[in-house]
């Protein structure tokens, strides 16, 4: 019987430099979106997807990060005093339970594939998830749920995958494809980051992966690659080398990447756009703001 994946690993130990001087004191994490800090949108996913175990991968100047999911006793003690029941309530999906959440620290910044091999231990041998918070995707079906049911069906390793142009293939890993079954590619190749003519597809690697515990063996002897990082990718390549089997999920669902300013606007627009509270006056001002610029013109 296949092993159920109900650990996930975050890699949140990044600087945030794009997002300075904000990320001088906050951990780019907890930039909001909306209302709710980026991590708490992963955490969400993973949750929705069966994961039991969190393993953030952090680095100093992160303490901000694990409060978050702490209880805050005097402020929940004032809430509870106005009577303000409903913001009570959305305070119980900040709290994680006692030993839920682990934090390693990754002392060096020597690249994504260097972050998961740290949690190797806390992983061991099962199969695990990795989650960039950095990557938020509004889908009726969180997307990381979608790989968990495939991942039921296929086993192997699974990566997120969507469609970008041809010039983006360059900011991406991208799929060598053997067999395009629809949603799903039965996968013979990665690229790190190829140029646009040296891409096999593009059909580019986004942030959520499946991952066999094999993939920390293969880790554990990998040297630097692209960027002089150690890039999951290129361990994932090596397991479909080895004979492993490796399939990309067409998600269904809308990828924003929060890790860039235009990304994280946009999203911001989207969900605001998305909620039900804000959805009328917002959408009010982005049409007169809209108009006015027209007019402008």
């Amino acid at each position: 019987m296949r092993r159920k994946v109900t650990k996930a690993v975050f890699p949140v130990a990044g600087l945030g430099t794009r997002f300075l001087p904000a990320t001088k004191s906050i951990p780019k994490e907890i930039m909001t979106l909306v209302d709710r800090p980026l991590i708490q949108y992963a955490i969400d996913e993973a949750r929705a997807a069966g994961i039991k175990e969190f393993i953030f991968v952090t680095s100093r100047g992160k303490s901000a990060l694990e409060d978050y999911f702490d209880h805050a006793p005097e402020l929940e003690a004032a809430l509870r005093q106005k009577g303000k029941d409903d913001l009570l309530d959305a305070m119980k999906d900040t709290i994680m339970d006692s030993g839920a959440i682990a934090y390693i620290r990754q002392h060096k910044p020597l690249g994504l594939g260097h972050a998961v091999w740290c949690a190797r231990r806390l992983i061991g041998d099962e199969p695990f998830a990795v989650i960039l918070p950095d990557d938020v995707i509004a889908a009726e079906k969180p997307c990381l749920q979608q790989m968990v049911e495939s991942y039921e069906e296929t086993g192997g390793n699974m990566v997120a995958a969507m469609e970008v142009a041809p010039e983006k293939t360059s900011s991406y890993g991208v799929l060598d494809v053997a067999e395009d079954l629809g949603s799903l590619v039965r996968v013979k190749g990665m690229v790190e980051k190829p140029k646009q003519e040296d891409a096999p597809s593009n059909l580019a690697v986004i942030g959520r992966y499946i991952l066999t515990p094999n993939i920390l063996k293969t880790l554990n002897k990998m040297k630097s690659g692209a960027g002089g990082e150690i890039q999951l990718t290129d361990a994932i390549a090596q397991e479909i080398v080895a004979g492993g089997d490796v399939f990309g999920l067409r998600f269904r669902g809308q990828r924003f990447d929060c890790g860039s300013k235009a990304g994280f606007l946009q999203a911001t627009v989207a969900f605001g756009l998305s909620r039900p509270d804000l959805r009328d006056e917002f959408s009010t001002y982005i049409n007169e703001l809209v108009t006015s610029q027209k007019a402008a013109q």
